[in-house]
């Protein structure tokens, strides 16, 4: 939970990716904040967001920023183009995604935390 006791922006309680869209302008938001960023209205909806999208970037992370995840290295991180219109980064497979893929996203536990996880779309 963030400080205001909202889930954190990326999910609706680990139920997937959400957004937010202006109830004025339209204008969709990845990162949840209590006003339109284009327009300046305040309250916008929360939806659901799909996970599915089109890989825009992907690196692999080989030293990890801490000793506590190194055990995770060597791990994958992608910007993804959501289907509906925010980019997004996910943790993804070190190999076997790339730049234009489709991918779907899931979630993974990493270090203490749970983050989103893409995997291409035509993987079971």
């Amino acid at each position: 939970m963030s400080p205001d006791g909202m889930p954190p922006d990326w999910t609706m309680g680990g139920e997937g990716l959400t957004l937010a869209r202006c109830r004025a302008c339209g204008h969709v938001q990845y990162v949840r904040r209590p006003f339109c960023p284009s327009c300046g209205r305040e309250d916008p909806d929360v939806d659901s967001a799909s996970g599915r999208g089109t890989v825009y970037a992907v690196t692999v992370v080989s030293r990890a920023p801490s000793p506590d995840l190194q055990a995770h290295a060597p791990y994958g991180l992608a910007l993804v183009d959501a289907e509906e219109g925010f980019r997004f980064m996910a943790h993804c497979p070190p190999e076997g995604i790339a730049i234009g893929d489709s991918v779907r996203t899931t979630f993974r536990a990493f270090g203490a935390g749970l983050v989103p996880f893409v995997v291409p779309e035509s993987q079971p």
